[in-house]
């Protein structure tokens, strides 16, 4: 049997332990670990990892404190946009959505539209019209609203400035993003992503995370990888699958591969940001060039542990 291992992050930046609470502190690790607990109890009864990755990151998006779902952030013009996606590294099958409101889980959806829809990526409208008729759930722009969110949109409302972080004041900067990858017992490996993208985002912006090769990808015969960062550069840099090239046409292991990209390709673009990854024996790595990630790792070799900060 093959090791099973859930990794998830809920975004990286500047994550200092001197500007966290002790209240945010255990908050923010609570949400990990419901986020572990929800994935990784599917492996545990013989789950696959698809199930797995999509269960950890409806969990997050569930969560206020994460910049998916319920805790997105507000764009230009006061509403909430969502992007998602996940991949199916046993047959290379994805899904995606960009800029859809109202979603309840924007990564239910993406799996939809990979399941069932022939297509790979659907956005805005288009994509909301057919959430409808796939019988996605909803929520009303109240469900949605934090006062946090709406306290950092205050900030920079009104000018063409949009913030890549939970908190746009620089001292706290935190790309809001939240992701899982997964090995199950079968030896297949799964990545999901999920993002409310930019505070002030104006003209339709599209980050990295439903984009397949860039935000998310999974492959069975290399890694599974889902990206938090400065979404441009991660595009640019088509991150997620560069990890799984280094593997395939260099040799390098899952976490030779995730350090090359993190810690020197993105680092020479000036891309800050992170990834978490799994190959298809289960192994893992959680790579990050900021301060800090919000991350988590569950195996059936004993390791249970969610992290912060650096050290």
């Amino acid at each position: 049997m093959n090791k099973q291992t859930l990794v998830i992050h809920g975004g990286a930046g500047t994550i200092l332990r001197e500007n966290m609470t002790p209240e945010m502190e255990q908050a923010y690790r609570q949400g990990l670990e419901d986020a572990l607990k929800a994935g990784y109890q599917l492996l545990e009864k013989g789950g696959t990892a698809i199930d797995a990755v999509k269960a950890a990151v409806v969990s997050l998006e569930d969560n206020v404190l994460f910049n998916a779902g319920r805790g997105s952030v507000f764009a230009s013009d006061g509403s909430q946009e969502m992007d998602a996606s996940i991949m199916d590294g046993s047959n290379l099958m994805a899904g995606a959505v960009s800029g859809v409101k109202n979603i309840r889980n924007p990564v239910e959806l993406a799996h939809v539209v990979m399941v069932n829809s022939g297509h790979v990526m659907l956005t805005g409208d288009g994509a909301n019209a057919f959430a409808a008729s796939s019988g996605i759930q909803t929520e009303p722009d109240e469900y949605f609203f934090s006062q946090l969110r709406y306290d950092q949109w205050m900030q920079v409302r009104g000018t063409t400035n949009a913030a890549l972080d939970h908190n746009v004041q620089v001292k706290d900067k935190k790309f809001g993003t939240v992701g899982a990858a997964a090995c199950d017992q079968f030896g297949n490996i799964a990545a999901a992503t999920s993002t409310g993208g930019m505070t002030n985002k104006q003209w339709g912006r599209v980050g990295d995370s439903p984009i397949i090769g860039a935000g998310t990808y999974a492959n069975n015969n290399t890694c599974a990888i889902s990206c938090t960062g400065h979404g441009e550069i991660f595009i640019r840099a088509v991150a997620a699958y560069d990890v799984s090239c280094l593997m395939e046409y260099r040799g390098m292991s899952l976490q030779e591969a995730m350090d090359k990209v993190v810690l020197d390709k993105l680092v020479k673009m000036e891309g800050e940001g992170g990834m978490i990854g799994v190959d298809a024996k289960g192994n893992a790595a959680l790579v990050f060039n900021s301060a800090g990630m919000y991350r988590g790792i569950w195996n059936n070799a004993g390791v249970k542990q969610v992290n912060i900060y650096k050290s």
